[in-house]
């Protein structure tokens, strides 16, 4: 489940209720992975604080204990010992509690769905680079020729490096 950001979703109800205009790149990288796309209603706080509810558990839980007690050992908070706490966290915290809305912890649950879990998909490639110049050159540089459009350089990137 997605908020409603441009780089998944492009227009609501673009071609009838509920069948919404979604951006073409990320469409391509869920057909590729096996994920179907499903936004949030706009304004239905509801839909939004599930997808954004352990954002607040993580700060409150865990970014806050670790800030003051690197602080009181007069140690800054960077982005390595942040990751290196953050599993520690995870681990014998966060995924060994009693989830409030599941009732069950975490690791048991994860053990359960494990053995329907689909493999992991061959690294995502992007849509092929001809497909992706010509489609950003219509919408931002409107070019009559397409001898033009070779001019234009988009670097072309995995996906897993954003």
């Amino acid at each position: 489940m997605y908020d409603n950001m441009r780089t998944v979703i492009l227009g609501r109800n673009s071609y009838g209720r509920g069948k919404h205009k979604l951006n073409p790149l990320f469409e391509d990288f869920s057909k590729h992975c096996g994920f179907s796309i499903k936004v949030c209603k706009p304004y239905r706080a509801k839909t939004k604080g599930k997808v954004e509810r352990f954002n607040h558990y993580l700060r409150y839980n865990f970014h806050n204990g670790l800030r003051v007690r690197l602080a009181m050992k007069h140690y800054a908070l960077t982005l390595d010992n942040t990751n290196a706490e953050v599993l520690k966290w995870l681990d014998n915290t966060a995924n060994k509690r009693i989830h409030q809305t599941t009732l069950q912890i975490p690791f048991e649950l994860l053990a359960q769905e494990q053995l329907q879990l689909l493999p992991v998909p061959k690294a995502y490639q992007g849509i092929h680079p001809k497909a992706l110049i010509e489609s950003v050159a219509k919408k931002y540089f409107p070019i009559n020729s397409h001898k033009d459009w070779e001019k234009l350089y988009i670097p072309n990137r995995d996906i897993q490096c954003y």
